[in-house]
């Protein structure tokens, strides 16, 4: 005679299983652990760091948008 199994045990255990498989594919989708989204986050405030301490300041009167009515004081020491 064969294994007496209980169907409920048995039902729920198969369940178990499907839902454990479709959770495993979708953490390999679309999943990526804590330490890999706060490497992430670092290396883009790194590279905005790295970024920004290149920048090279443009003076005043070109950053402003605005115009300089002082252009020929600025200009005085240039041969013209």
């Amino acid at each position: 005679m064969g294994e007496i199994i209980n169907l409920r045990a048995a039902r729920k255990a198969r369940d178990r299983a499907a839902r454990a498989n479709t959770a495993k594919a979708n953490r390999a989708r679309f999943g990526r652990t804590n330490a890999e989204k706060q490497a992430q986050l670092a290396e883009a405030a790194r590279r905005e760091k790295l970024l920004d301490d290149a920048r090279l300041d443009e003076p005043d009167h070109v950053c402003s948008g605005e115009q300089v009515d002082d252009l020929p004081a600025l200009t005085d020491g240039i041969h013209q």
